[in-house]
């Protein structure tokens, strides 16, 4: 399933630190098929045993027009912000081209300026673009990586789930959070051997049984389930 990934160590999916390490979203796994995705914690300290998920998207860098033109070949795309955002909020996010000239395709970004306000907002791309875009004419969006500033989930179904940390990762820390096999899950309701679970609605960070087929599955019970402790749950996030 994963390809180029790196090999982790026990003592590995439980270090944290406040430089990066690795590109966020990298993929890691351990011997015996525990897969993680390198996060960048976001907003309080993310809790071992409890559900992450995803940053909320940003409507002052979502379907905005570019404020320049782009050849194909570059690496650099400007776009009219709606508000402040801070410098390199998207490195190793993505931007998307989803309206007019070039529509259609993602692109993944190095790095972006900082705006105080409705301003031009520089993004630099690792890759080329490879439709030119039109200025005032072609629209775009910025989205974070999927764990980069996440958050334990809130008492809802709303969010993209992201994964579950084995070990507390403070706020604007890096560190390991786990999205496939076997791991320690709080549970928000009473769960059966077998059921597949998805984001639990009564508690932040816990999962619940699923039961209606629009909820993201994140994991299958391994033991029951009792509300408020944590139980095996085999993540399926990834």
């Amino acid at each position: 399933m994963f390809t180029g990934f790196l090999q982790l160590a026990s003592q590995d999916i439980r270090k944290t630190s406040t430089t990066k390490q690795h590109s966020i979203g990298s993929v890691g796994v351990t011997r015996d098929g525990r897969a993680y995705r390198y996060t960048l914690a976001g907003g309080a300290t993310l809790a071992p045993g409890k559900l992450t998920v995803a940053a909320t998207v940003n409507a002052d860098a979502t379907n905005k027009t570019v404020a320049a033109s782009v050849a194909a070949g570059a690496k650099q795309v400007v776009i009219d912000a709606g508000g402040a955002i801070a410098a390199d909020t998207y490195t190793d996010g993505y931007l998307t081209v989803n309206d007019a000239t070039g529509e259609g395709i993602s692109y993944a970004v190095r790095g972006n300026s900082t705006t105080g306000g409705a301003a031009e907002l520089t993004v630099d791309l690792d890759e080329s673009v490879v439709v030119g875009l039109t200025v005032d004419v072609s629209e775009a969006s910025l989205t974070q990586n999927p764990w980069s500033a996440t958050v334990i989930s809130v008492a809802d179904q709303a969010d993209m789930p992201v994964g579950v940390p084995n070990v507390s990762i403070t706020n604007a820390t890096y560190g390991w959070t786990q999205t496939r096999g076997v791991c320690a899950v709080l549970a928000d309701a009473t769960i059966t051997v077998g059921d597949s679970v998805t984001t639990g609605t009564s508690t932040v960070g816990a999962v619940e049984p699923k039961n209606d087929a629009g909820e993201v599955q994140v994991g299958v019970a391994l033991v029951a389930g009792v509300d408020t402790e944590y139980r095996e749950v085999f993540l399926t996030v990834d």
